[in-house]
Formats: C-alpha cells, sequence, structure tokens
C-alpha cells in the first residue's frame, strides 16, 4: 500500500493550466502539485489520489505495487491530459481526462469507468485529497459542505472544494488515508488536518456499461467565490467543458503562425510547444517560468519555478517566431517591472518581478532582456513599444556600460548562464555585446546619437576582444572565460603546472584566487555567434569551435550534446537544449542535413505525453530531469523556423 505521505516525484509527466492555474500529475493520474493564483507561487497540493475499490479490496492506481497500467498523452492540440488506465486482474477499464478551464478557477479530472467483463461488478470509487496550503502543512483545516455535497480544504484566505456532478456515498474529514484503503470513511464532518476522502458507490454495472464521475476541483480567496465556481462547474455535463476547452487551445493555435512543416512528428512537437508557452506564461502578470516546480527543498537543484531573463529571451524569440507577439508584449511589460533602480536584472525573478531565490549576479540576464526587446521590436515593428521599454533600455545598457573591465573590454565577473562559476565568461561577453547592438538599434530608431555612438562602440571592443584575448589554439576553441575564480588548491595546481594564475584582495580580508583561462569547452561558445553575432558564424574561429562541441560533448552512447567537457550535474548527460544550439549553428554555415539530425534527435526524446525536458539520461536515453523545460520548448520552435529562413522545408 501507498504512504500518504510518499514523496513528491522529481519527474512530471504531465502539466495543465489555464495562466493562473497550474497542476502537476503523474503518468497515472496522481495530482502532485497546484499553484494557483500564478504559476510559480504558491503550491498548494500535497497529493490527490484516485483508487477503486472491489469487495474488501482497495487498489489505488498510483500503486507501483498493484497491476494497473497507464498510458498518458495529451488530446491532440489542446492542453487537456488524457489517461487510459486498465489491469489484467480487474474489468473495469477508466478514460481520464484532466484539464483547467479557460478563464476559470476549475480544474476539472473527470474518470470514465466501463466494464469490460462479462457480469455485472459492484465497486466503489475513492478519492484522497492532501493540501498542504500555501506550501505549509500547518493550520489547515478540511470540512465536508453537506449543501455542496463537497469537501472543502482552507487555510490562510485559499480555499479549494473537491466534489462531482455524482452525489458521493462516503466522506471523511481529516486522517483519512487509511480510513480511505480500509473503505471506512467515518462521516467525519471537520477537522484541522490537512486532508480528507470521498467516496461513490456504483452497483451492478452491467457488461459494456460506463458511467463517468468528473471530479471538479474548484478554487477561490472565500467560500461564497469557490461555491459559486463549484455550483456552476456542476451546471452542466463535464462534456461541456471539455468542449469548450478544446475550442479554447484549437483558437489560441489558430492564432499563431502555422507549423512550416507538416511532417508529423515536427508539426506536433511544434504545436505542442506553443501549447507549452501558454501554460509557463502567468496570466496576470506576463512572467514566463523556466519549468514547473519539482525540487521544492533545492534538494538537488536550485529551483526551477522562476523566471530568468536569459531563459525568456530565447523563449519570447520563440514566440515571436510563431507569431504569439502577445505573449512577448506581455513579458517585457513584466520585465520593466523587475528592473532594479541602477539598471540591473538580477538572476530570477517571481511572477510579480520580486527578487527570488539566487547565486548573484549574472551579467547575461539583463543583456539578454535588452537583446529580446529588440528582436521583438525587429519582428512586430512596434513604434509604441520602443517608446515604452526605451528608458529601461537605456538604464539597463548605461548599466552594462559601467561594468566593463578597462584592461580586456569584457563584462566584469559575474555568474555564468549555468550559474556554476565566476569569471569574465566568453558567452556572457556575447549576450553583452547582443545588448549594445540592440541597444544602439533603438537609439538610433529614437534618434538618440550619442548613446548609439557609445553602446556600438562598447560592442565593437567586446567583440574585438573576444577574437583577440578568448581564443584557445591550443584546443581549437574559444576559452570558456578569463580571470576565472578559483580555490587556493585550483590556484596552486596552476601554478605548479606553469598555468597563469594570481592571487589578489578580495572583499575585507579574503584574498582572491584567479585563473587567468577557462579552458573549458562549452556549448555555450557557440551563442558568440548563434544568436548574438559578435562573431561571424563562417568565422575559421567559430568553425573551429563547433566542430570541437561536437567532438568532445557528444554523449557516446544516446548522442546529444552535454553542456560542457566536466558537467556532473545530475551526471553530466546531453540536453535538448544543448543539441538544439548546436542544430541552429549547423542551420546558418548551411549544413542543413546536420541540423535536421540534431533536430531529430531531439524529437525522439520527448515525453510520452510530448513534452521536452531538460536532459537525457546518458545511459538509458530516458528522461532524466526537469520536465518541460521551457527553454528545450524555445530551442525546438526556433530551429524549425530558422530552417524555414534557409527555404529547407520547401
Amino acid at each position: 500500500m501507498l504512504k500518504m505521505n510518499a514523496n513528491k516525484p522529481y519527474l512530471i509527466d504531465a502539466i495543465v493550466g489555464n495562466g493562473s492555474m497550474l497542476a502537476a500529475f503523474g503518468r497515472s493520474g496522481t495530482l502532485y502539485r497546484l499553484w494557483w493564483p500564478h504559476i510559480d507561487f504558491p503550491q498548494h497540493a500535497d497529493a490527490a489520489r484516485f483508487g477503486i475499490r472491489f469487495g474488501n479490496r482497495t487498489e489505488w492506481l498510483d500503486d507501483a505495487n498493484n497491476d494497473w497500467s497507464s498510458e498518458a498523452d495529451y488530446v491532440a492540440r489542446t492542453n487537456i491530459l488524457q489517461i487510459k488506465s486498465q489491469s489484467t486482474q480487474s474489468p473495469i477499464r477508466i478514460s481520464s481526462r484532466y484539464f483547467a478551464v479557460p478563464n476559470r478557477d476549475l480544474l476539472v479530472m473527470e474518470h470514465t469507468l466501463t466494464n469490460s467483463g462479462s457480469s455485472p461488478i459492484d465497486f466503489e470509487w475513492l478519492l484522497f485529497s492532501s493540501f498542504h496550503i500555501r506550501e505549509s502543512q500547518l493550520y489547515n483545516t478540511t470540512l465536508f459542505e453537506p449543501s455542496e455535497d463537497a469537501l472543502l480544504h482552507y487555510r490562510s484566505g485559499t480555499f479549494f472544494a473537491l466534489s462531482s456532478a455524482n452525489v458521493c456515498t462516503k466522506f471523511q474529514a481529516g486522517h483519512a488515508w487509511e480510513a480511505a484503503h480500509t473503505g471506512e470513511l467515518n462521516g467525519n464532518v471537520i477537522d484541522m488536518q490537512p486532508d480528507g476522502a470521498l467516496a461513490w458507490s456504483f452497483q451492478a454495472l452491467q457488461p459494456g456499461q460506463s458511467v463517468t464521475v468528473p471530479v471538479y476541483v474548484a478554487v477561490g480567496s472565500d467560500r461564497p467565490s469557490v461555491w459559486k465556481t463549484l455550483q456552476e462547474a456542476k451546471s452542466q455535463p463535464s462534456e461541456a467543458w471539455v468542449q469548450l476547452t478544446t475550442e479554447y487551445w484549437h483558437q489560441y493555435l489558430a492564432e499563431a503562425a502555422p507549423c512550416p512543416t507538416d511532417l508529423p512528428g515536427v508539426k506536433q512537437l511544434y504545436e505542442r510547444s506553443l501549447l507549452m508557452f501558454k501554460l509557463m506564461s502567468d496570466e496576470q502578470t506576463g512572467s514566463i517560468v523556466a519549468a514547473p516546480e519539482f525540487d521544492e527543498t533545492f534538494s538537488r537543484c536550485g529551483g526551477y519555478a522562476y523566471c530568468w531573463g536569459r531563459d525568456a529571451a530565447f523563449i519570447t524569440t520563440a514566440l515571436d517566431q510563431a507569431g504569439l507577439y502577445g505573449l512577448s508584449d506581455r513579458f517585457y511589460d513584466w520585465a520593466l517591472t523587475a528592473q532594479d533602480p541602477d539598471g540591473s536584472w538580477q538572476q530570477r525573478h517571481y511572477h510579480d518581478g520580486s527578487l527570488a531565490p539566487s547565486w548573484g549576479l549574472q551579467i547575461d540576464e539583463g543583456a539578454s532582456i535588452i537583446w529580446g526587446m529588440w528582436q521583438h521590436y525587429q519582428t512586430k515593428q512596434d513604434l509604441a513599444f520602443a517608446q515604452r521599454v526605451w528608458p529601461a533600455v537605456a538604464k539597463g545598457t548605461n548599466f552594462l556600460l559601467s561594468y566593463l573591465d578597462e584592461e580586456t573590454g569584457l563584462p566584469l565577473p559575474s555568474n555564468d548562464l549555468w550559474e556554476e562559476r565566476e569569471a569574465e565568461h566568453t558567452y556572457s561577453a556575447a549576450a553583452v555585446f547582443g545588448a549594445f547592438r540592440a541597444a544602439a538599434s533603438f537609439a538610433e530608431l529614437l534618434g538618440e546619437q550619442s548613446n548609439r555612438d557609445a553602446w556600438q562602440t562598447a560592442a565593437d571592443r567586446i567583440a574585438s576582444s573576444i577574437e583577440n584575448l578568448c581564443w584557445n589554439e591550443d584546443k581549437g576553441s574559444f576559452y570558456r572565460g578569463l580571470k576565472l575564480t578559483a580555490t587556493q588548491s585550483q590556484y596552486e595546481e596552476a601554478i605548479a603546472a606553469g598555468k597563469g594564475a594570481y592571487a589578489t584582495a578580495g572583499l575585507k580580508q579574503y584574498t582572491r584566487y584567479v585563473l587567468e583561462h577557462d579552458p573549458i569547452v562549452d556549448i555555450s561558445l557557440l551563442g558568440i555567434s548563434v544568436p548574438f553575432g559578435a562573431v561571424a558564424a563562417d568565422h575559421p574561429y567559430m568553425q573551429q569551435t563547433a566542430d570541437t562541441i561536437e567532438q568532445l560533448l557528444t554523449s557516446p552512447n544516446v548522442g546529444g550534446i552535454k553542456r560542457y567537457e566536466d558537467d556532473n550535474y545530475i551526471g553530466g548527460n546531453p540536453w535538448i537544449l544543448t543539441t538544439l544550439w548546436l542544430a541552429h549553428y549547423r542551420i546558418q554555415t548551411g549544413r542543413y542535413d546536420d541540423a535536421k539530425k540534431l533536430l531529430q534527435w531531439a524529437i525522439d526524446h520527448q515525453t510520452e505525453t510530448g513534452l521536452l525536458p531538460e536532459q537525457i539520461d546518458q545511459h538509458t536515453g530516458e528522461t532524466a530531469w526537469v520536465v518541460p523545460l521551457t527553454w528545450s520548448h524555445a530551442m525546438f520552435v526556433l530551429a524549425v523556423t530558422m530552417l524555414e529562413e534557409h527555404g529547407q522545408w520547401s
């Protein structure tokens, strides 16, 4: 039997949402996370599990110890999750649909149970629900409201009501897990506990007959609003909510640019990516999160349900290529609220623009936002947008100007895009180059000539410094960076090996140890050319760098490209976005067949439900980590549209 407080899984199999609600499910239909009224914070669900009881035996669909198996995917061209579950030892087949209703605080979990046997059958359908509202196990209350035939979970101005169009036969508020498993729900009406259970009994379901049990989860900030939403949910058949939701997502795709090819694998993943972008965009604020959170305690990483300016710049560029300009508009309006008074943007932010947990300044974050603003302008040609963002562009670019190393012409040391080391990173320098070029273009558009000249001069020096100071002839690749912060032992090893290193005064009484060069080959070095253009894609240095990357970073067992040579994050696996980054470069240099092979690798490694993860296990080829990663989907859409620009789908 499953334990009630079993740990949440790292891997998410599917998500549904509507911009203000985001729900994460396992492949058997267990609800593991539910965010509301924003898609990043707070998260409220402990778990909602479904089970079926025959006589004196309860079988939970997510229990790996029983005979139930499930297949999950999305209904085509929608964000409606569908799951089919069956057991070789049970005559009941279960077909489920999970979705968030557009423009309502309503989640639907609909189950159709069919008797595929040869004789009538009696059974109970069970729901166990537990909510740690506002991410707390404290001060939660659960009650059964007879007038609504509903369980109500609440705490601190947040209410979740669970009920069905079918009238339940049993209930229990509080301490309900063991009772649900034994089928002995005791009818307790209220308890200051986070959990409860409902049961629906069915007698003599005939062979071939079906019964549908839609479970509605209504959300609100008080009881009147949550009861109103629940009553509306029950006012019409669940099929009507399915139809409304289907039409919403079809209309969303109809307003986007169609996939430039009808190749099934490409088209399906292209459309799934567009649908995913909408789920990852907060309806109220316009922020875009990197991924649904799955490691809330930071046990193996620093969390993902935040808005990174760098990720978002790639994502909005993909949105623009797909014709989804409104989502990009809203993101850049949000970005104005997240800028610090000195003009910088920090590593990552919450949906409201406030600073999220972070490791300090990454200079490429703000630079990417400025670069992305110009990409958006170029696509849409909206002068009002340029005028609206200009004050932030000017302030942000002047901050970048103040952050340059007079000695090298590169940005001063900050954290790299992987958030693991401090140096004057070559990729970060290229991003700042892209920001200076973008800001100079804004300045020319708006008649700010003096700013244009200063920013263009800074961009030119960065490009020159990258080419002249950052080339590593020994490895046939650009250095990953200069002036790499090191430990004392790393410094001493470098000195002993005759490599360039020095010690300098740090903060207070501390010493900063510095390696003159970081020679590790890193996929981000492609960013020098694609997308930022600090060095031309056909420059011999770039061509050698790309070839070195492919040689050293290709995963030998399963293919794909890992981040860098000595990567050990989650084992050092190949990533989807890194593989597609090389595809982008190959497209730019006319090696289209090579690019298409890399694109196909990404298609081949999508999840069962058609989502792109962050990583692929280097030994098994299975999904290894975050699902879905919005940046992965963005790189896929960009690869598809870049191939179209080069006439490769005709």
